[in-house]
């Protein structure tokens, strides 16, 4: 009988020193996820080759425009918009200019896009004011949108010969 008594003891206590504390703390412990914000990026330059004096229009695509979301939003949005100024050659006089009214944008469906939303191309249009490019709604998280725009520049009659620049800007917000 004894034994029995002792076996007991050494049971009773191993519960004993696997009962909860007399006293407990808890300890809040947080975390941060920051924002690295919404960016566009666009080709620096580009060329869209060369038509003969009397043509009516040169036109292409200017490479990639890409709309960078690292805000991690949730139900986000942004719109990138898009304009152009003048395009002019020699002293930009009246015959050495094309005005952005004759520049136009078609931004085509996206060649890429990743994280969750909805991505929808602008209706684009004439760059003499500011245009919808693209839009990302309903977005959770991060993500990019890609797009291929086709630019048409209207050559005026009376448009002398030479090698036209202008800027065509895209913005995002």
């Amino acid at each position: 009988m004894r034994k029995t008594f002792c076996a007991l003891a050494g049971t009773v206590g191993l519960v004993a020193a696997t009962a909860l504390p007399a006293a407990a703390v808890d300890t809040t412990v947080t975390f941060a996820i920051t924002t690295a914000g919404l960016t566009i990026s666009a080709p620096g330059a580009v060329n869209l080759g060369e038509v003969a004096s009397g043509a009516t229009n040169v036109s292409g695509q200017i490479g990639p425009v890409t709309v960078t979301d690292l805000r991690g939003t949730l139900g986000g949005s942004w719109t990138a918009t898009v304009t152009s100024t003048d395009f002019t050659t020699g002293a930009a006089t009246g015959p050495e200019t094309i005005p952005a009214i004759n520049v136009s944008y078609v931004p085509g469906d996206a060649t890429s896009t990743t994280g969750t939303g909805t991505f929808t191309p602008g209706p684009g249009g004439i760059l003499n004011v500011p245009r919808v490019a693209f839009t990302g709604t309903a977005l959770t998280g991060n993500n990019t949108a890609t797009w291929n725009p086709t630019l048409t520049i209207t050559i005026p009659a009376a448009a002398v010969a030479g090698t036209y620049t202008g800027t065509i800007t895209h913005s995002v917000a």
